[in-house]
């Protein structure tokens, strides 16, 4: 999943109470943007309801070339033909996630502000790390409050690409992007915009294309 500069990874709400609607919600947020992934988040709900949600929004995604990510859970995203799965540090390893998966999906791992944690999963061969949170969400408990500083590091002295997580909006991704995260998660965000998803997108891609001009030459 790497990426030349910057790039959107949308996260699912945490429940989807009416799949086709977000299916096509999707679809219109996806026709904007430069999206490389979706993360398929969704959270004490039976697995029947996350293999329907695979099944729904798969299709519009990779019409799109869009990656689908499943979070937590290595054994459904192998068995549902997920592109990849995320996995927190509270989740199964990197190592039993590779396992589960092949070496063919894609393996992200949740690395909260730690370079330290970071450093271990990149060099154990995860795809991408995952930093945050970097402002305050409603999404999901967050341990950790990240500097935009340690995208920076990360991108000056490491290969495996870096995504931000945690509170991102349009009004303040332009300094992620800038400070050198080569995607940007984000749920509420988009879901949540007072214009719909597509304005979202519309605005998020206008406000990377902003940061990314301002890193050092």
């Amino acid at each position: 999943m790497a990426a030349p500069l910057c790039r959107l990874y949308l996260i699912t709400p945490p429940r989807l109470d009416d799949l086709a609607g977000f299916a096509r919600a999707l679809a219109g947020a996806l026709e904007v943007g430069d999206v490389a992934a979706l993360q398929i988040r969704l959270k004490d709900v039976p697995d029947d309801v996350v293999a329907a949600a695979v099944a729904g929004l798969t299709p519009v995604c990779h019409a799109r070339d869009v990656a689908v990510i499943l979070n937590d859970r290595p054994d459904l995203a192998a068995r549902l033909g997920c592109d990849g799965v995320h996995v927190g540090q509270s989740d199964a390893c990197y190592a039993d996630a590779r396992r589960a998966v092949g070496p063919d999906r894609m393996v992200g791992v949740t690395c909260h502000d730690s370079r330290h944690l970071a450093m271990e999963a990149a060099e154990a061969g995860a795809d991408y790390v995952a930093f945050g949170a970097f402002f305050p969400t409603t999404t999901k408990d967050a341990p950790t409050r990240a500097d935009p500083e340690i995208l920076t590091i990360w991108q000056e002295t490491m290969q495996t690409p870096s995504v931000a997580i945690g509170g991102i909006t349009p009004q303040n991704a332009r300094g992620l992007a800038a400070a050198g995260a080569d995607f940007l998660a984000i749920s509420a965000g988009v879901w949540a915009h007072p214009q719909g998803p597509a304005a979202a997108v519309a605005a998020l891609e206008a406000e990377i294309a902003a940061g990314v001009a301002e890193r050092p030459a």
